[in-house]
């Protein structure tokens, strides 16, 4: 039999895998206006075609996008990314009509949400 480790223990995946989702929101402040529009559509899940498609741009500039935004936010890899873009979608989304923002400043739907 082999022994497991402590971070096994833990009910946490975060801790057992070492992972620490929101160690690059401090980072978000060094993106660009565009920049900040990338992680927030890679956060709905859409694909590189799509994305270029709904920025008006190619295909290949945001693969670029992408890998300088990985870089910044001190991820590893894109899914990294679009997790951090959704737990700081708020920070991230400038439409204030955004339903973010409206859960956010709304505790009562939240616990509505939760129940």
């Amino acid at each position: 039999m082999t022994e497991r480790s402590d971070a096994g223990n833990t009910a946490c995946a975060y801790r057992r895998t070492g992972s620490e989702p929101v160690q690059g929101l401090w980072r978000l402040k060094t993106l660009t206006d565009r920049e900040r529009e990338v992680p927030l559509l890679v956060g709905t899940g859409v694909g590189n075609r799509e994305l270029a498609r709904k920025l008006g741009i190619a295909e290949r500039t945001v693969k670029a996008h992408i890998a300088r935004i990985v870089e910044k936010l001190g991820q590893q890899t894109r899914l990294q990314v679009a997790v951090l873009a959704v737990l700081a979608h708020e920070t991230l989304c400038a439409d204030p009509r955004c339903v973010s923002h409206q859960y956010s400043a709304s505790p009562d739907v939240r616990g509505a949400a939760a129940a």
